[in-house]
């Protein structure tokens, strides 16, 4: 069976070490990191990265990278984690946003992922629930009826 997931997570990654974030994945990600699993990645920095290139160093699964507008529109951290993992990304979807990408691309980018998917793994920021991007995309995957881990960073 094949199985779709979409990974939405903060951009603020540095209260934490790579070590921390590798165990995180360990727990959370890596019972679905398998061959028939489809990962969808937002390709920005932070829980976005991170997860990228745990996943591509740690799995097999499939990776998909969907950007609002362009690769080459991404912050630095984010290309280059899509350049180091470039040989395991089965897919780069570009969504040709335009050149001033702004919150209503960046919804739209969410909203395509979980569309396609079948479950939403959050990282967000520890604390009450909020308006980040991460919590309208899990919030857009219970509206779409889709299952959905949250694990507060």
């Amino acid at each position: 069976m094949t199985r779709a997931v979409a990974i939405t997570g903060t951009r603020s990654t540095g209260h934490r070490d790579l070590e921390s974030y590798a165990e995180l994945f360990t727990n959370y990600l890596a019972p679905f990191a398998v061959p028939e699993t489809r990962f969808y990645i937002g390709g920005a920095k932070g829980i976005d990265s991170l997860s990228l290139l745990w996943l591509a160093g740690n799995s097999d699964a499939q990776i998909t990278i969907v950007v609002p507008g362009t690769v080459r529109q991404q912050p630095a951290e984010a290309r280059q984690a899509i350049t180091r993992s470039r040989d395991r990304i089965t897919e780069v979807v570009e969504l040709g946003a335009g050149e001033e990408l702004r919150s209503p691309a960046f919804h739209a980018r969410n909203r395509w992922m979980v569309d396609r998917s079948d479950m939403v793994i959050g990282f967000p920021l520890g604390g009450p629930q909020g308006t980040s991007g991460t919590w309208q995309t899990l919030n857009y995957g219970a509206e779409q009826e889709k299952a959905r881990l949250i694990v507060p960073v």
